[in-house]
């Protein structure tokens, strides 16, 4: 089913990304040179650091985080028990303006012991703390979760969700209560590839896609509020991040089209937005 935007987001998608139909919509003599800048070089964890909850930094235990047949594998052959040992791969640098992209897939059986909801569950954090500031024992940094969920079989289960951990985001025109939010995307089963982007605009707005359907979006991405404050700080920028959450999972391609250099230009980022949109992606099984 789909959903319905208030009218504000509607005239944001009008005026401010111009979804174009077909590819024609764009001038060819005003397209700029946007090029994907691939974060994972098919070879190696080269300028990625490991964050795993109950361990220090860079500390990859039980090889939970390696690179084989091209991917980036997820894997818990060398756990006993998972004990709510959530684990996160950071790219090295920070991005504020920007459109992200990551192919993954589900394969294999959960890990021993790890919780019911983390059955088929990972992500990508964005706009996240970076790993160094993050305490030994902390669980999920603070940041924006775009969520991936893949089906059980038996219930519908959404992909490109959202969830907050210590983080609040305008949804529907008012400050989201709930920690999670489903998208409307369909569900994905068995080990097949999908594609998940993320296209993050600064401390505005946030949309996530499927297989190239925009699926859910948000605007204003903030701090949780601190004792004393009545709101949080708007977020410009963070650290990406893939999940480790007792599920193993495959990730093909992390990569993203930096649109920092159009942020104070509206024009040219209107243009950048509507060129990278007016082509839905979707991955190669």
């Amino acid at each position: 089913m789909g959903a319905q935007f208030p009218d504000d987001i509607m005239r944001k998608i009008v005026i401010l990304l111009v979804l174009c139909i077909i590819n024609s919509c764009t001038n060819k003599e005003t397209e700029l040179d946007l090029k994907w800048q691939p974060l994972f070089n098919g070879k190696d964890l080269k300028d990625w650091k490991v964050k795993i909850s109950k361990h220090d930094l860079n500390d990859n235990y039980g090889n939970t985080f390696r690179v084989q047949d091209g991917n980036i594998q997820v894997r818990y052959d060398q756990y006993t028990q998972f004990d709510q040992q959530y684990g996160h791969l950071f790219y090295k640098q920070p991005f504020s303006y920007y459109l992200l992209a990551v192919e993954y897939r589900f394969v294999g059986e959960q890990a021993p012991g790890g919780e019911g909801w983390a059955l088929r569950n990972s992500g990508a954090m964005i706009h996240g703390q970076t790993p160094e500031s993050m305490t030994k024992d902390q669980d999920f940094p603070n940041s924006i979760e775009v969520q991936f969920l893949g089906g059980d079989g038996k219930n519908p289960r959404h992909t490109a969700n959202l969830c907050t951990p210590g983080t609040e985001v305008i949804y529907y025109n008012n400050l989201l209560q709930k920690h999670c939010v489903d998208s409307w995307s369909e569900t994905f089963t068995g080990d097949q590839w999908v594609r998940v982007e993320a296209l993050v605009l600064g401390d505005s707005l946030v949309q996530h896609f499927a297989n190239g359907e925009l699926v859910l979006q948000y605007e204003k991405p903030q701090t949780e509020p601190k004792a004393g404050e009545k709101s949080g700080k708007l977020i410009k920028s963070g650290t990406i991040s893939l999940q480790s959450e007792s599920h193993p999972i495959d990730f093909r391609k992390v990569e993203i089209v930096n649109l920092e250099k159009y942020a104070r230009d509206p024009e040219k980022l209107k243009l950048a937005v509507q060129q990278l949109l007016a082509e839905k992606r979707k991955p190669v099984q």
